[in-house]
């Protein structure tokens, strides 16, 4: 009797051993995996916040928040100064949605600036579109030398400049190839495009050119002044104005040229003209 209850308390303590390195074998397994796979999260275990792939800058949205209210606050001239340098620039046509995505001008939003924008003679608006309105509607080099042709006594040139981006370029290719003359005003103090018509060339004869360039001008400019007033001009300058002023101001004015005096060389003609007592020679 004592031997069978030895025994089974052996099979006993071989069971516990058992169970005991099954449970060691097992630990130590699981243990790889988690080290390999990341763990999995028990269901009731609370989700952490996502974390978000880039920081929020709160200050730039700050910053295009006050640009927004500040341009939305100015007044109506500088709003459609902005405005209208978007249509003058792009030379395209927008909606009023547009014009606020671009320039944060809000057009329906403010009647002021609606009603202003619509009577502003540089804009079109065709009911629904706002685009740039310039005083002649050209598209190129060819409309622009066909246009100066129609004005023989000038076209001012801030007439065309806005008339398309690169007008200025082709006036001065116009120029260059000799199809207009681009002149500067004395008295409106601007630019202005004259035609040049083959058919209306003079010729002029050597004696006149030669008569013309003959003319000697006077060295003074006080002196140039008076001969134009004379002959019913008026001269840009006021040199008796400026020199006036300059003594004013301490500057001395500026000395009279003295002509040079001609060099006597071999090539010198000389005569004794001016002392005829030198020829008055007695008779014998």
């Amino acid at each position: 009797m004592a031997l069978n209850e030895r025994l089974s308390k052996f099979k006993q303590q071989q069971e516990r051993c058992q169970t005991t390195l099954s449970s060691i074998a097992a630990s130590q397994a699981s243990s790889t995996k988690s080290q390999i796979a990341p763990r999995s999260k028990p269901a009731n275990a609370p989700s952490a916040p996502a974390r978000p792939t880039q920081a929020i800058k709160f200050s730039n949205d700050t910053e295009r928040l006050q640009h927004i209210n500040s341009v939305r606050k100015s007044p109506v001239g500088a709003q459609i100064k902005l405005v209208i340098e978007l249509l003058y620039k792009t030379r395209l046509a927008f909606t009023a949605e547009q014009i606020d995505g671009a320039t944060y001008v809000a057009i329906n939003s403010n009647k002021a600036v609606f009603d202003s924008l619509r009577n502003n003679p540089k804009v079109q608006f065709d009911g629904k579109r706002f685009s740039y309105k310039s005083k002649h509607d050209l598209n190129g080099k060819d409309q622009l030398l066909s246009l100066i042709r129609d004005y023989p006594e000038g076209l001012p040139v801030v007439e065309v400049k806005d008339a398309y981006p690169s007008v200025l370029e082709d006036l001065q290719a116009l120029k260059a190839s000799g199809d207009i003359w681009w002149l500067s005003s004395m008295d409106s103090q601007e630019d202005i495009a004259y035609p040049n018509d083959p058919k209306s060339k003079i010729k002029l004869d050597a004696d006149l050119k030669d008569l013309y360039r003959g003319i000697e001008l006077p060295r003074d400019m006080l002196d140039i002044e008076k001969e134009l007033q004379k002959n019913g001009l008026k001269p840009a300058t006021d040199t008796t104005k400026r020199r006036a002023a300059a003594q004013i101001h301490g500057q001395p004015p500026k000395p009279k040229p003295k002509k040079k005096q001609r060099e006597i060389t071999k090539r010198t003609k000389l005569t004794n003209a001016h002392m005829p007592e030198l020829f008055d020679l007695p008779k014998k």
